[in-house]
């Protein structure tokens, strides 16, 4: 027993090394830079900032090779995505699922982590009403905090970040955005994709038959409708 614990134990060491590691991009990108880099931000931006609302969802794409994994999984260019929680501070508030834990984070930052700081925005076809919107927020309080789930269960009790706008839009409005397929189903639609990553990942055993939501699957959603896209300079459509 001693010898098992022993071992669990450097597996759990080596194993929290490596998730740092990969991990370390994505929790740390765009810190150390210059002082002014919120000002840097919103002059680079200029007309191009788009005019947000609490619930409207942010796809980004960090360089975190695991995320990498899942652009390429997913053929899509996000594989970060987060949601707005507040627009009347200095700047607006992203909520986010993260390496380490879930937390709220400002838009500069949370756009500085994506390469070549492309973004865009979706929202849900109708309008959030005043009460929706607060209920947004009060959904992604209860999910602050959460660890971060590394193995992209739809289940755990931990959380990930397609999951957590997900969760978050569902329960504040009622609307499911993102399709749930499990990772044989995922996988199958990218037969060209190079599983090599992903049995390291999990260690020889790819667990094919769990639940999971992308990023990607989110950005497609027939229930929302981008507004705003960097790479395609789309405009965000104006608020009445």
């Amino acid at each position: 027993m001693w010898t098992s614990n022993r071992c669990f134990n450097s597996w759990s060491r080596t194993s929290l090394f490596v998730l740092s590691a990969a991990f370390g991009s994505l929790a740390h990108a765009g810190e150390g830079r210059d002082r002014h880099k919120d000002q840097e931000f919103r002059v680079a931006s200029g007309p191009l900032y788009p005019e947000l609302a609490v619930g409207d969802v942010i796809f980004t794409s960090v360089s975190a090779k695991p995320f990498r994994e899942v652009a390429a999984a997913t053929d899509s260019w996000t594989n970060h995505v987060g949601i707005v929680l507040a627009i009347d501070g200095k700047e607006p508030l992203i909520g986010e699922s993260t390496f380490p834990f879930s937390r709220t984070t400002s838009l500069s930052k949370f756009i500085a982590r994506s390469q070549n700081r492309r973004y865009a925005v979706a929202r849900l076809k109708t309008d959030l009403s005043p009460d929706e919107q607060q209920r947004v927020v009060i959904a992604a309080k209860r999910r602050s905090g959460i660890f971060y789930d590394t193995g992209f269960d739809l289940h755990s009790r931990r959380q990930f970040c397609s999951r957590y706008v997900r969760e978050v839009l569902a329960e504040a409005t009622g609307v499911n955005v993102g399709e749930v397929q499990t990772f044989a189903d995922l996988l199958k639609q990218q037969p060209g994709v190079s599983l090599d990553f992903w049995k390291a990942w999990y260690f020889g055993r790819i667990p094919w038959q769990r639940a999971t939501v992308t990023p990607a699957s989110l950005l497609r959603s027939p229930a929302l409708q981008i507004v705003f896209d960097t790479a395609a300079n789309v405009q965000a459509v104006p608020r009445i």
